[in-house]
């Protein structure tokens, strides 16, 4: 294995000016795109969602809390699954606690899963989360956003997924999308995200893209192979579905 480079501080910082305007340039270009993501026309939802929650069954507009936006992101825990993605929790322990401070801006935040909420309870209460988590159950609503697939459609591959056709045998899928309300209390959906596009939303992961290493999985299986649920990495084997 090649070793790193090892040059003065003087050669070191000339280096390090060169890669800053490539910095900035790239923050210039990301302000620009995210311009572009906020006027994207919106669409608006015409279908009654329900959610089951700690309060009860609530629709998509109570799921609000008050605020004029939300983010939701489509946590991959499928009604017969044993326990959550194990990546989708590598997220939540990354925006666990932000909820809080996304209040301040007039956005609420949640995760919805198909899983049942006793479930969903049962697993944030072992993790110590306590960001909402509530259940579409069997409803439409993660269909619909582009997250989970009818089993007609996996085996007949015509399932889409990331706005195109997917060649998936998972039944749910991680995304992330975005709710806003008007004056008269319609609601509208402005945006979504699958994929890596629910990359830059991972802290720890643009933590780890400053290191030499960076994220470290050339050679892995597949890139998260590595990750566990965060009580999980001292133990041999990861029990139940990931």
């Amino acid at each position: 294995m090649t070793g790193p480079i090892v040059v003065s501080r003087a050669d070191w910082l000339a280096e390090r000016l060169r890669l800053l305007e490539e910095e900035k340039a790239f923050t210039r270009q990301r302000d620009a795109l995210s311009a572009r993501r906020r006027a994207l026309p919106w669409v608006r939802v015409e279908k009654a969602y329900v959610f089951e929650t700690p309060a009860g069954a609530l629709s998509l507009s109570e799921i609000f809390t008050g605020r004029d936006q939300l983010i939701v992101y489509h946590f991959m825990f499928g009604p017969d699954w044993e326990l959550p993605c194990k990546s989708c929790s590598f997220w939540a322990d990354n925006f666990n606690l932000i909820p809080d401070h996304l209040a301040q801006r007039d956005t609420a935040f949640v995760a919805i899963s198909r899983a049942p909420l006793a479930r969903l309870d049962a697993f944030k209460t072992r993790m110590g989360w306590s960001f909402p988590w509530y259940s579409s159950g069997d409803g439409d609503f993660n269909h619909d956003f582009g997250v989970s697939f009818q089993r007609a459609e996996v085996e007949a591959g015509t399932a889409t997924y990331n706005y195109r056709p997917t060649t998936t045998r998972m039944s749910d899928l991680v995304g992330i999308s975005v709710f806003a309300r008007d004056a008269a209390g319609g609601v509208f959906h402005t945006y979504s995200t699958y994929g890596r596009g629910v990359d830059m939303l991972n802290g720890a992961y643009h933590y780890l893209d400053l290191t030499p290493k960076g994220r470290d999985e050339a050679g892995l299986e597949f890139s998260q192979s590595w990750v566990r649920h965060r009580d999980r990495y001292d133990a041999d084997v990861e029990p139940g579905r990931a």
